[in-house]
């Protein structure tokens, strides 16, 4: 019998905005992590900045998103952009769309185990 998993990253999106992002770890492996996010409307607080000791591979399903990376200003992104965020790169979410949900796939590579995001 096979361990195979599957799934829709766009089944079971809230229908109106939520007060939290809402994360979903899809999987689990030794060091790396796969996880989808769903925004809806929510960004980084002010003067937060993610600094992670690993790299994160994004990529935008669906909405929008501003993603800002220390140093070279802002990126909007839409569905099927991707950013590649080594370990130690400042990042932070500028903002989300509020009118229907924003779905990332997010992978984290060199996590150490219970750290995360």
């Amino acid at each position: 019998m096979s361990d195979a998993r599957f799934g829709s990253l766009l089944e079971g999106l809230p229908a109106h905005p939520q007060p939290d992002e809402i994360l979903t770890t899809l999987a689990a492996l030794p060091g790396t992590r796969i996880e989808r996010i769903v925004s809806t409307g929510q960004s980084s607080p002010d003067g937060f900045w993610y600094d992670q000791a690993w790299d994160e591979f994004v990529l935008l399903v669906a909405g929008a998103a501003t993603l800002q990376v220390e140093g070279e200003g802002d990126r909007m992104l839409t569905p099927g952009d991707w950013a590649l965020l080594p370990a130690r790169t400042r990042h932070r979410v500028a903002a989300t769309t509020a009118s229907e949900p924003t779905v990332w796939l997010a992978v984290h590579v060199g996590e150490p185990a219970g750290e995360p995001g």
